[in-house]
């Protein structure tokens, strides 16, 4: 680990958890705006700051594929498919984790309380340093998502929100792509 506290791009990836159709229609609505249209931020910034990104579906062909407000955003990635609720334990993503060498992990994703909470206490307990973005994960019920929160929190993970990691990865006002990924935030 670098030691830093703050997200930083150079030593980032980005994790989209299971932001699949039936998954996000289940939902309640406001939640469901937030994971959607934060996701869909943090993918762009992503793009523009060459942080690498991971997508996983879990059994697509029960829920569905990756949202399309989100998928249009990653033209250039293809979602890992899995089973197990924690990414960490397949096989498959901790192969593509390993072979992109960062050391910080920034997840966004459905459902707070499982495949988040699990990926983010296992990728921790693996030395890596966890970012969980508070505005751009959900939960069915809102009772567990803060418990998830919580927990994570408690765990040492750290809980951040779609413009903190942003302007993290930024870094500076004189950062070239900041007029453009300031723009989305407004």
């Amino acid at each position: 680990m670098n030691g830093e506290r703050l997200a930083q791009a150079e030593h980032c990836l980005l994790l989209v958890i299971d932001i699949q159709t039936r998954l996000a229609a289940a939902l309640h609505d406001k939640p469901r705006k937030h994971v959607l249209k934060h996701s869909g931020m943090l993918c762009q910034a992503a793009a523009a700051l060459n942080v690498p990104v991971i997508v996983t579906e879990q059994y697509p062909r029960g829920l569905g594929q990756t949202e399309a407000a989100v998928a249009a955003h990653l033209p250039e990635v293809q979602p890992l498919e899995k089973t197990c609720f924690s990414c960490y334990r397949s096989e498959e993503f901790a192969t593509a984790l390993k072979q992109y060498q960062r050391n910080q992990v920034v997840l966004c994703g459905i459902e707070s309380h499982v495949c988040v909470l699990q990926t983010a206490l296992q990728l921790q307990q693996a030395g890596y340093q966890v970012f969980v973005v508070e505005d751009a994960v959900a939960s069915r019920h809102k009772r567990h998502h803060k418990n998830a929160i919580a927990r994570m929190r408690q765990s040492g993970v750290i809980i951040s929100n779609v413009e903190s990691v942003m302007f993290e990865w930024l870094g500076d006002a004189k950062h070239p792509a900041f007029k453009s990924l300031s723009r989305l935030l407004r």
